[in-house]
Protein backbone atom coordinates (compact mmCIF):
# COMPACT_ATOMS: atom_id res chain seq x y z
CA UNK A 1 0.00 0.00 0.00
CA UNK A 2 1.53 3.63 -1.21
CA UNK A 3 0.49 6.24 1.21
CA UNK A 4 0.51 9.73 0.32
CA UNK A 5 -0.32 12.55 2.46
CA UNK A 6 -1.59 15.40 1.03
CA UNK A 7 -1.23 18.87 3.05
CA UNK A 8 -4.22 21.09 2.46
CA UNK A 9 -5.07 22.81 5.87
CA UNK A 10 -8.02 25.38 4.21
CA UNK A 11 -11.18 25.48 3.99
CA UNK A 12 -14.40 23.96 2.19
CA UNK A 13 -13.06 26.23 -0.80
CA UNK A 14 -9.36 24.82 -0.23
CA UNK A 15 -10.50 21.22 -0.39
CA UNK A 16 -13.07 21.36 -3.20
CA UNK A 17 -10.50 23.20 -6.19
CA UNK A 18 -8.10 20.42 -5.15
CA UNK A 19 -10.39 17.70 -5.98
CA UNK A 20 -8.86 16.78 -9.27
CA UNK A 21 -5.80 16.51 -8.54
CA UNK A 22 -6.96 14.45 -5.51
CA UNK A 23 -8.44 12.30 -7.51
CA UNK A 24 -5.51 11.70 -10.09
CA UNK A 25 -3.48 11.04 -7.09
CA UNK A 26 -6.00 7.90 -6.83
CA UNK A 27 -6.20 6.91 -10.06
CA UNK A 28 -2.48 6.45 -10.23
CA UNK A 29 -2.84 3.81 -7.15
CA UNK A 30 -1.58 6.05 -4.35
CA UNK A 31 -3.95 5.50 -1.06
CA UNK A 32 -4.53 9.54 0.21
CA UNK A 33 -4.65 10.60 3.58
CA UNK A 34 -5.75 14.11 3.57
CA UNK A 35 -4.38 16.39 6.18
CA UNK A 36 -6.95 19.35 7.04
CA UNK A 37 -9.06 20.73 9.05
CA UNK A 38 -11.10 17.91 11.25
CA UNK A 39 -14.61 19.49 10.51
CA UNK A 40 -13.80 18.77 6.40
CA UNK A 41 -13.75 14.34 6.90
CA UNK A 42 -17.13 14.35 5.39
CA UNK A 43 -16.92 16.46 2.32
CA UNK A 44 -13.16 14.76 1.80
CA UNK A 45 -14.83 10.93 2.06
CA UNK A 46 -17.45 12.16 -0.33
CA UNK A 47 -14.87 13.11 -2.95
CA UNK A 48 -14.51 9.24 -3.70
CA UNK A 49 -10.09 10.29 -3.64
CA UNK A 50 -9.35 10.12 0.07
CA UNK A 51 -9.06 7.29 2.95
CA UNK A 52 -8.96 9.19 5.60
CA UNK A 53 -8.28 12.48 7.29
CA UNK A 54 -5.14 13.55 9.79
CA UNK A 55 -7.02 16.57 11.69
CA UNK A 56 -4.79 19.76 11.36
CA UNK A 57 -5.40 23.40 12.39
CA UNK A 58 -3.52 25.62 10.19
CA UNK A 59 -0.10 24.70 10.10
CA UNK A 60 0.03 23.41 13.58
CA UNK A 61 -0.34 20.21 15.12
CA UNK A 62 -0.08 17.54 12.27
CA UNK A 63 -0.24 14.36 14.96
CA UNK A 64 0.83 11.67 12.18
CA UNK A 65 1.52 8.43 14.02
CA UNK A 66 1.37 6.08 11.28
CA UNK A 67 5.05 5.13 9.28
CA UNK A 68 6.86 7.67 7.00
CA UNK A 69 4.72 8.40 4.11
CA UNK A 70 5.77 7.01 0.69
CA UNK A 71 5.02 10.12 -0.83
CA UNK A 72 4.10 13.93 0.99
CA UNK A 73 2.46 16.20 -1.64
CA UNK A 74 2.17 19.56 -0.50
CA UNK A 75 -1.55 21.45 -1.60
CA UNK A 76 -1.31 24.12 0.63
CA UNK A 77 1.38 26.74 -0.55
CA UNK A 78 4.35 27.17 -1.93
CA UNK A 79 6.43 26.84 1.28
CA UNK A 80 8.72 26.98 2.75
CA UNK A 81 7.06 26.14 6.31
CA UNK A 82 4.77 23.94 4.77
CA UNK A 83 7.46 21.71 3.14
CA UNK A 84 9.53 21.80 6.46
CA UNK A 85 6.24 20.38 8.36
CA UNK A 86 6.14 17.63 5.68
CA UNK A 87 9.61 17.04 5.53
CA UNK A 88 9.78 16.39 9.76
CA UNK A 89 7.96 13.83 9.24
CA UNK A 90 10.72 11.97 6.40
CA UNK A 91 8.77 10.81 3.46
CA UNK A 92 10.12 9.01 0.65
CA UNK A 93 9.45 11.47 -1.54
CA UNK A 94 8.11 15.35 -1.63
CA UNK A 95 6.00 16.74 -3.94
CA UNK A 96 5.84 20.53 -3.50
CA UNK A 97 6.58 23.61 -5.68
CA UNK A 98 10.13 24.48 -6.08
CA UNK A 99 11.80 27.00 -2.97
CA UNK A 100 15.11 28.04 -2.86
CA UNK A 101 14.94 26.67 0.64
CA UNK A 102 15.11 23.01 -0.64
CA UNK A 103 17.90 23.10 -3.67
CA UNK A 104 17.06 19.10 -4.39
CA UNK A 105 13.51 19.72 -4.94
CA UNK A 106 12.91 19.94 -8.78
CA UNK A 107 9.28 21.18 -8.66
CA UNK A 108 7.80 23.48 -10.53
CA UNK A 109 7.37 27.05 -10.56
CA UNK A 110 4.62 29.09 -8.49
CA UNK A 111 2.72 30.97 -9.70
CA UNK A 112 0.70 33.34 -7.69
CA UNK A 113 -1.97 34.40 -10.18
CA UNK A 114 -2.94 30.81 -10.72
CA UNK A 115 -6.25 29.43 -10.62
CA UNK A 116 -6.49 27.11 -7.73
CA UNK A 117 -7.57 24.66 -9.84
CA UNK A 118 -5.02 24.23 -12.44
CA UNK A 119 -2.23 25.25 -9.80
CA UNK A 120 -2.98 21.88 -8.21
CA UNK A 121 -3.56 20.21 -11.59
CA UNK A 122 -0.11 21.31 -12.68
CA UNK A 123 1.28 20.31 -9.77
CA UNK A 124 0.51 16.95 -9.68
CA UNK A 125 0.83 17.01 -13.66
CA UNK A 126 4.70 17.74 -13.01
CA UNK A 127 4.98 14.77 -11.14
CA UNK A 128 3.62 12.46 -13.91
CA UNK A 129 -0.07 12.44 -12.86
CA UNK A 130 -2.57 12.29 -15.66
CA UNK A 131 -5.52 14.84 -14.52
CA UNK A 132 -8.75 16.29 -15.32
CA UNK A 133 -9.28 20.68 -14.32
CA UNK A 134 -12.75 19.81 -15.06
CA UNK A 135 -13.26 16.80 -12.61
CA UNK A 136 -14.81 19.14 -10.28
CA UNK A 137 -18.17 16.56 -9.43
CA UNK A 138 -19.31 15.71 -6.43
CA UNK A 139 -22.00 12.85 -5.62
CA UNK A 140 -25.07 13.82 -3.66
CA UNK A 141 -25.14 12.52 0.10
CA UNK A 142 -27.93 10.05 0.84
CA UNK A 143 -29.42 12.41 3.17
CA UNK A 144 -32.78 14.74 3.45
CA UNK A 145 -32.42 17.75 1.81
CA UNK A 146 -33.26 20.23 4.64
CA UNK A 147 -35.05 22.72 1.89
CA UNK A 148 -35.01 21.17 -1.66
CA UNK A 149 -35.67 23.92 -4.21
CA UNK A 150 -34.85 26.67 -2.30
CA UNK A 151 -32.94 29.76 -2.86
CA UNK A 152 -29.64 29.37 -0.57
CA UNK A 153 -28.35 32.55 0.21
CA UNK A 154 -24.86 32.58 2.50
CA UNK A 155 -23.75 36.28 3.63
CA UNK A 156 -21.24 34.95 5.67
CA UNK A 157 -17.32 34.02 4.97
CA UNK A 158 -14.78 33.40 7.25
CA UNK A 159 -12.29 36.80 5.74
CA UNK A 160 -14.70 39.65 6.54
CA UNK A 161 -13.12 42.02 3.26
CA UNK A 162 -14.87 38.84 1.26
CA UNK A 163 -18.94 39.57 2.82
CA UNK A 164 -21.13 41.91 0.81
CA UNK A 165 -23.25 44.00 3.27
CA UNK A 166 -26.23 42.03 4.99
CA UNK A 167 -28.63 44.36 4.13
CA UNK A 168 -28.01 43.82 0.33
CA UNK A 169 -28.59 40.09 0.92
CA UNK A 170 -31.63 41.21 2.42
CA UNK A 171 -32.67 42.99 -0.47
CA UNK A 172 -31.92 40.51 -2.92
CA UNK A 173 -34.35 37.59 -0.46
CA UNK A 174 -36.71 40.20 -0.66
CA UNK A 175 -36.69 39.72 -4.55
CA UNK A 176 -36.35 36.17 -4.68
CA UNK A 177 -39.65 36.05 -2.94
CA UNK A 178 -41.22 38.36 -4.53
CA UNK A 179 -40.14 36.22 -7.80
CA UNK A 180 -42.57 33.04 -5.67
CA UNK A 181 -38.92 31.28 -5.03
CA UNK A 182 -38.48 29.89 -1.21
CA UNK A 183 -35.23 31.83 0.20
CA UNK A 184 -32.99 30.40 3.14
CA UNK A 185 -29.86 31.38 4.66
CA UNK A 186 -27.04 29.23 5.39
CA UNK A 187 -23.93 29.59 7.66
CA UNK A 188 -21.98 27.94 10.06
CA UNK A 189 -22.95 28.18 13.87
CA UNK A 190 -20.58 31.24 14.46
CA UNK A 191 -22.66 33.04 11.35
CA UNK A 192 -25.81 32.21 12.57
CA UNK A 193 -26.18 35.84 13.82
CA UNK A 194 -25.65 37.44 10.49
CA UNK A 195 -27.59 34.91 8.83
CA UNK A 196 -30.29 35.79 11.23
CA UNK A 197 -29.88 39.43 10.63
CA UNK A 198 -29.98 39.06 6.72
CA UNK A 199 -33.84 37.29 7.75
CA UNK A 200 -34.82 39.78 9.82
CA UNK A 201 -34.48 42.53 6.87
CA UNK A 202 -35.75 40.58 4.46
CA UNK A 203 -38.98 39.66 6.17
CA UNK A 204 -38.22 36.09 6.49
CA UNK A 205 -39.57 33.68 9.34
CA UNK A 206 -37.14 32.71 11.54
CA UNK A 207 -37.33 28.59 10.60
CA UNK A 208 -35.97 29.81 7.07
CA UNK A 209 -32.05 30.71 9.07
CA UNK A 210 -30.22 26.80 8.30
CA UNK A 211 -26.93 28.69 9.75
CA UNK A 212 -25.55 26.49 12.53
CA UNK A 213 -27.79 24.18 12.12
CA UNK A 214 -26.60 21.90 9.40
CA UNK A 215 -24.43 19.23 9.10
CA UNK A 216 -21.59 19.38 6.65
CA UNK A 217 -23.36 16.53 4.03
CA UNK A 218 -27.27 18.34 4.98
CA UNK A 219 -25.24 21.22 3.45
CA UNK A 220 -24.09 19.47 0.17
CA UNK A 221 -27.80 17.94 -0.34
CA UNK A 222 -29.19 21.30 -0.01
CA UNK A 223 -26.69 22.74 -1.74
CA UNK A 224 -27.20 19.80 -4.72
CA UNK A 225 -31.16 20.25 -4.43
CA UNK A 226 -31.11 24.56 -4.49
CA UNK A 227 -32.50 26.48 -7.30
CA UNK A 228 -29.59 28.90 -7.19
CA UNK A 229 -26.82 29.80 -4.75
CA UNK A 230 -25.73 33.29 -4.00
CA UNK A 231 -22.54 33.93 -1.52
CA UNK A 232 -19.51 35.40 -1.63
CA UNK A 233 -16.29 33.66 -2.14
CA UNK A 234 -16.67 30.96 0.14
CA UNK A 235 -17.20 26.93 0.57
CA UNK A 236 -20.27 27.20 -0.29
CA UNK A 237 -19.72 28.89 -3.96
CA UNK A 238 -17.50 25.70 -4.54
CA UNK A 239 -20.37 23.53 -3.98
CA UNK A 240 -22.40 24.97 -5.91
CA UNK A 241 -19.87 24.61 -8.57
CA UNK A 242 -19.36 20.54 -7.74
CA UNK A 243 -23.49 20.38 -8.02
CA UNK A 244 -23.82 22.39 -11.32
CA UNK A 245 -26.07 24.47 -9.55
CA UNK A 246 -26.55 28.03 -10.89
CA UNK A 247 -25.12 30.45 -9.08
CA UNK A 248 -23.83 34.16 -8.66
CA UNK A 249 -20.94 34.88 -6.17
CA UNK A 250 -19.91 38.52 -5.26
CA UNK A 251 -16.01 38.75 -5.48
CA UNK A 252 -14.00 41.37 -3.16
CA UNK A 253 -10.81 41.24 -2.91
CA UNK A 254 -9.64 38.18 -4.31
CA UNK A 255 -9.70 37.68 -8.06
CA UNK A 256 -12.10 35.27 -9.90
CA UNK A 257 -9.37 34.38 -11.68
CA UNK A 258 -7.91 32.78 -9.13
CA UNK A 259 -10.66 31.60 -7.04
CA UNK A 260 -14.34 31.73 -9.54
CA UNK A 261 -16.36 29.20 -10.79
CA UNK A 262 -15.09 27.47 -13.87
CA UNK A 263 -15.66 30.71 -17.06
CA UNK A 264 -16.83 28.55 -19.65
CA UNK A 265 -20.04 26.93 -17.31
CA UNK A 266 -22.72 29.96 -18.08
CA UNK A 267 -24.48 28.74 -15.02
CA UNK A 268 -22.20 30.63 -12.91
CA UNK A 269 -21.67 33.86 -12.22
CA UNK A 270 -18.52 35.90 -10.58
CA UNK A 271 -19.07 39.59 -10.06
CA UNK A 272 -16.34 41.72 -9.37
CA UNK A 273 -15.69 45.36 -9.25
CA UNK A 274 -12.21 46.03 -7.85
CA UNK A 275 -11.06 44.91 -4.65
CA UNK A 276 -13.95 45.92 -2.26
CA UNK A 277 -17.24 43.51 -2.42
CA UNK A 278 -19.50 46.46 -2.06
CA UNK A 279 -18.73 48.20 -5.54
CA UNK A 280 -21.13 45.07 -6.33
CA UNK A 281 -24.74 46.21 -6.01
CA UNK A 282 -28.06 44.73 -5.35
CA UNK A 283 -29.15 45.10 -9.07
CA UNK A 284 -26.12 43.49 -10.52
CA UNK A 285 -26.94 40.34 -8.15
CA UNK A 286 -30.72 40.26 -9.35
CA UNK A 287 -30.05 40.24 -12.67
CA UNK A 288 -27.26 37.98 -12.65
CA UNK A 289 -29.38 36.19 -10.97
CA UNK A 290 -32.35 36.09 -13.30
CA UNK A 291 -29.87 35.38 -15.94
CA UNK A 292 -28.07 31.96 -14.44
CA UNK A 293 -31.64 30.57 -13.52
CA UNK A 294 -32.93 30.77 -17.06
CA UNK A 295 -29.69 28.39 -18.12
CA UNK A 296 -31.18 25.14 -19.64
CA UNK A 297 -30.41 22.10 -17.10
CA UNK A 298 -27.13 21.47 -16.74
Amino acid sequence: MTIALVLRALGVGGLLTAVPALRALRRGGLNVVLAAPAELRDLALLTGAVEGLVPITGLEGLAWSARRPDVAVNMHGPGPRSHHLLMDLRPRRLWAFADPSFPRLKGPRWNEHEHEVERWCRLVRWYGSRVDPADLALPVPLIQNPAPGAVVLHPGARDAARRWPPERFAEVARAMEAEGLRVVVTGSRHERPLALLVAAQAGLAPHRVLAGRTSMRQQCALVAGARLVVSANTGVAHLATAYGIPSVVVFGPDSPARWGPPADRPWHRALAQGADARAVTVEDVVSASREVISVPAR
